[in-house]
């Protein structure tokens, strides 16, 4: 098993400042998802598993977005005007990339890589996240969500062993859509036929260490569950929702 946090750091290299921000935008969720490092570092230690970690700040690059895409670089996030990001020269775009950008990339391919040549079977990817608890004033009833494209193989046992639970609220791709193309799924798992699935907690469940505790308590042995499972270490590669592949 491989766990990823695309988004687990507000950090920013000092040659960038604070992107012209106030600091308390680096206490939101449009520089991080609040709760997930913690999240992410208790169920590496439980579940004795690699985790990679994204060590920068989304608001300088995200990594959850394809090199292509308009929004890798966000000129307005949840309605704050990042004065760093705007106006942005090819150059200073191109530098994003390859100096955060990519290495983060290549680390999850090394990290599976090692996985899948150590077990000679294919790793099963599980990346972790957060959102707000409301979203322009209307509140989100969902504890967790469960995203995906269209490689089923890890979101059943995952939904059904969540949903399993009377006192929690379980999206099934809502409040978001999981098939994205380009973003880390489709790129490291969907185009490589790995087993993934992506997780999303409500932030307020996380945000301090008694709800880390307590949601890594639950993580952990549905994780341990679905890693114990043979069929959710075979490669096989299903026709991405966003269309062909390139």
């Amino acid at each position: 098993m491989v766990i990823l946090a695309d988004h687990a750091m507000n950090r920013l290299p000092e040659r960038y400042g604070r992107l012209g921000l106030p600091e308390s935008a680096f206490s939101r969720h449009i520089a991080y998802d609040i709760g997930i490092e913690g999240l992410v570092r208790e169920l590496s230690a439980r579940l004795g598993v690699p985790a990679v970690l994204g060590g920068f700040s989304r608001l300088l690059i995200d990594p959850n977005r394809g090199e292509d895409d308009p929004t890798l670089i966000m000129k307005i996030s949840d309605g704050a005007i990042i004065p760093g990001n705007h106006p942005i020269t090819d150059q200073e775009w191109n530098y994003r990339i390859e100096t955060f950008h990519r290495p983060y990339h290549k680390a999850v391919c090394e990290t599976t890589d090692k996985v899948a040549n150590a077990t000679g079977k294919a790793p099963l990817v599980l990346s972790l996240h957060s959102y707000t608890p409301a979203w322009k004033s209307v509140p989100r009833p969902w504890h967790a969500a469960v995203l995906w494209d269209s490689d089923h193989r890890a979101i059943v046992p995952l939904l059904d062993m969540l949903s399993s639970d009377p006192d929690l609220i379980i999206g099934d791709n809502e409040p978001y859509d999981g098939a994205l193309k380009g973003d880390t799924m489709y790129r490291h798992c969907m185009v490589t036929g790995i087993p993934h699935a992506l997780l999303e907690i409500r932030q307020d469940l996380i945000g301090n260490e008694a709800g880390i505790c307590e949601w890594a308590g639950r993580l952990a042995p549905i994780f341990a569950a679905m890693n114990a499972d043979p069929a959710l270490h075979e490669y096989n590669v299903h026709v991405s929702r966003t269309g062909p592949y390139e």
